[in-house]
């Protein structure tokens, strides 16, 4: 543990550049103390490292100095060749890459890792993509990566739910959730998030942006993403569910699955109360639908109505007639 931390330490370095013991710790979850030491058996060790003092110092590396380590061990190298990856890695056009890099890889691992290279690629397999879904159209995905790549601004019509719009945008990078890729690009000062199957039209332009230093993209999209859910929810309702409905409302997503969670012993006859958030009045009324018998609606008022005028106007469908 101590032997990989060093190397990631080197790696980390030469890679970013300057970082501090603090951040340093923050990285590896360990003391400001135990990076001091590390630091110290890295220089015993030869390799050029030093500490510049002040506010804006750290530790780096000598100019032009390069590990010639990859810091891969066999089993990182293995992941390398898990099944599915290549399928991002062709929407993304970097297929061929891919298909190289591996090669190039497979053949440097020693024999006997090689067979379980492949192994790993016959027995695991990603596929993001949900349940009755195909992949979303993403023509214009190889374009995006790389005007992501070279920091190149685009110029794009989007279909928003307000309509077309045309937009001038630095993209800061992209991001595939559930099978569907998505842009995160800066207009003026603010990141916004563009989902590519709706962009109707794109140009990548000449002029070049400067990428945001502290830009983290991970931590933004987390964020992002816990913001629109939270967001999204603007009221509750109650019901009481049969174990049937429960596990069905399981199905709605985490925060409806908390509430789940949450829901109170059944009673003689199996129905357990429940509160779980809502999103708009007509949204919600066709989530409660489809539970059928197996969920009644007790509040608010307008969702309980709502939902039995669906009920009378589906009896009436199925009627006499």
């Amino acid at each position: 543990m101590r032997a990989s931390r060093l190397l990631s330490i080197l790696l980390l370095l030469q890679t970013r550049g300057r970082m501090s013991a603090e951040q340093l710790a923050a990285e590896f979850e360990v003391s400001v103390r135990t990076i001091y030491r590390d630091i110290d058996e890295l220089s015993a060790a030869g390799a050029p490292v030093y500490a510049e003092r002040g506010r804006s110092g750290g530790f780096q590396l000598m100019d032009g100095y390069r590990t010639r380590l990859t810091g891969l061990t066999d089993a990182e190298a293995e992941t390398l060749f898990l099944g599915g990856v290549g399928g991002a890695a062709a929407q993304l056009g970097l297929e061929e890459a891919m298909a190289t890099t591996q090669l190039k890889l497979l053949a440097a691992l020693p024999p006997e890792r090689q067979a379980a290279a492949e192994r790993i690629a016959a027995r695991f397999h990603l596929d993001p993509v949900g349940w009755y879904r195909t992949p979303e159209e993403a023509a214009r995905l190889p374009a995006i990566a790389q005007a992501v790549w070279n920091g190149r601004r685009l110029r794009m019509t989007y279909e928003s739910w307000k309509g077309l719009v045309e937009r001038e945008a630095d993209p800061l990078g992209v991001v595939l959730k559930g099978g569907v890729w998505y842009l995160v690009a800066r207009v003026g000062k603010t990141a916004r998030t563009y989902r590519v199957s709706n962009i109707r039209g794109l140009e990548v332009l000449e002029a070049a942006f400067e990428r945001p230093k502290d830009f983290d993209l991970a931590a933004w999209w987390a964020e992002a993403a816990r913001r629109f859910e939270s967001e999204l929810f603007t009221g509750e309702a109650r019901l009481r569910a049969t174990a049937a409905g429960l596990k069905r409302l399981r199905n709605l997503g985490a925060a409806v699955q908390a509430a789940v969670d949450a829901a109170g012993p059944a009673d003689a006859e199996g129905w357990s109360e429940v509160v779980i958030p809502t999103e708009s009045l007509e949204h919600a009324a066709g989530e409660m639908f489809r539970l059928g018998v197996e969920a009644e609606v007790l509040a608010p008022p307008e969702l309980r109505t709502r939902v039995g005028e669906m009920a009378r106007r589906l009896a009436g469908m199925y009627g006499a007639g």
